[in-house]
């Protein structure tokens, strides 16, 4: 039932007579709780009896907690100092308070949301709203926002420190598995060396004994037993010195991955790229990937990974019938080639031919006129002549030659 004005007026003048006997005792070491403060009279007046009322509760030098649904009771809070909005979180799609308590923001009454979801018509909700100064309404939608924003803030920094916290501890103990790691991998490498200097020590004792034997079969007279036991001293020596000697496969295969060889024919000329030594294959296996090479006097059986294809040298040959040929070029051919104005492409293919010219014609040095310009001919040209296969040597011109604008080359 709604109240009488007779029992309002008994309400307030109730609520006032508690409020001035609490004055009237108050000091420095009081709490003071206020529950809606001000109510039961009219809410200017009640307000603004509110905040005195509030104003001498702080002059006591008192604690004190209020509660109040008065506008401009909030707002008295937002702009004194020493004076704290806070709120408890009231959830609209359930009717009923969260329980969280937001501090630094004044409450909402929500009001006209909780009569809409009882069911009262939007006209009389719309009508109410015409009725009031939505500024404050929407100044403490903003404040709640604000804080809710504050507090999620606050909660996404306190993970990230939890997080950086996290990676902390994860970048100390990655440190402390390094060091450990790095101590067992110097203890390793100090007990390898330990065992091959045991290793040497032991073969060189050996090799130092066996050499003792042969000087002193050396003093003895030829005998057939003496060559024997000569012999069975070289295999021993050479068996002493196997477990200490790298496999064939380790000194021939190039430690670096290149381009392996797919098709090898008996005749053709290879090199072994890690002894950088020329020779002719005399069979190839192909099942197995290796072929039987002649080096000099000596023959070996190598990967085809080991090898790489040359082409033979022009001028080793040249028969006669082709002499007649070379010296007829040689005499076109300058001993200069001119690629200013061109651009880098089209000076890499006039500069590859020349150089192919000039070595066939015999010409031991030519220069190259790139000119100076930028640079870049220039640059992409050196790069060339370091892979041509012609070219032995390339320096860059001196003064009465050409200076930076040429480069000298010299030809195998």
């Amino acid at each position: 039932d709604e109240q009488s004005i007779e029992q309002s007026l008994s309400t307030f003048s109730s609520h006032m007579t508690n409020i001035v006997s609490i004055l009237k005792d108050v000091t420095e070491n009081s709490l003071v709780i206020f529950d809606e403060l001000g109510a039961g009279t009219d809410p200017i007046e009640g307000a603004a009896l509110a905040i005195a009322i509030l104003e001498d509760v702080a002059m006591a030098g008192a604690r004190c907690i209020a509660t109040t649904h008065y506008t401009e009771i909030k707002n008295y809070a937002l702009t004194k100092d020493g004076v704290e909005n806070a709120a408890v979180e009231f959830d609209l799609d359930t009717l009923s308070p969260t329980y969280k308590l937001l501090i630094g923001v004044p409450g909402k009454s929500n009001a006209f949301e909780i009569s809409k979801k009882l069911g009262l018509s939007d006209y009389i909700i719309t009508r109410a709203k015409e009725f009031i100064d939505t500024d404050n309404i929407e100044l403490e939608d903003i404040l709640q926002s604000a804080e809710k924003n504050r507090i999620k803030a606050e909660e996404e920094r306190i993970k990230a420190e939890k997080l950086r916290e996290s990676i902390e501890k994860l970048k100390i103990e990655y440190d402390e598995k390094l060091e450990k790691f790095a101590n067992q991998k110097e203890k390793m490498l100090e007990q390898a060396r330990q065992e091959a200097f045991r290793i040497t020590r032991q073969a060189k004792e050996e090799v130092d004994n066996i050499i003792k034997e042969l000087r002193r079969l050396e003093e003895e007279r030829a005998s057939k037993e003496k060559n024997q036991q000569i012999e069975a001293l070289r295999k021993e020596l050479t068996s002493t010195m196997g477990s200490l000697q790298p496999t064939v496969k380790s000194m021939i295969v190039p430690k670096v991955a290149s381009k392996e060889i797919t098709d090898l024919k008996a005749g053709e000329d290879v090199r072994v790229i890690t002894l950088n030594q020329e020779g002719t294959v005399v069979s190839v296996d192909k099942n197995k990937k290796e072929a039987v090479v002649q080096i000099g006097i000596m023959k070996m059986t190598l990967p085809f990974k080991s090898l790489q294809k040359v082409k033979k040298d022009v001028k080793k040959t040249v028969t006669k019938s082709t002499r007649n040929i070379i010296k007829s070029k040689s005499g076109n051919v300058k001993s200069e080639v001119d690629l200013r104005g061109m651009n880098l492409e089209e000076a890499i293919m006039e500069v590859e031919k020349y150089l192919d010219d000039a070595y066939v014609a015999g010409l031991e040095n030519v220069t190259i006129i790139h000119g100076i310009g930028t640079g870049v001919l220039k640059s992409g040209l050196q790069d060339i002549l370091r892979r041509n296969r012609h070219v032995k040597s390339q320096r860059a011109g001196q003064y009465g030659e050409g200076g930076a604008g040429v480069t000298i080359v010299t030809l195998k």
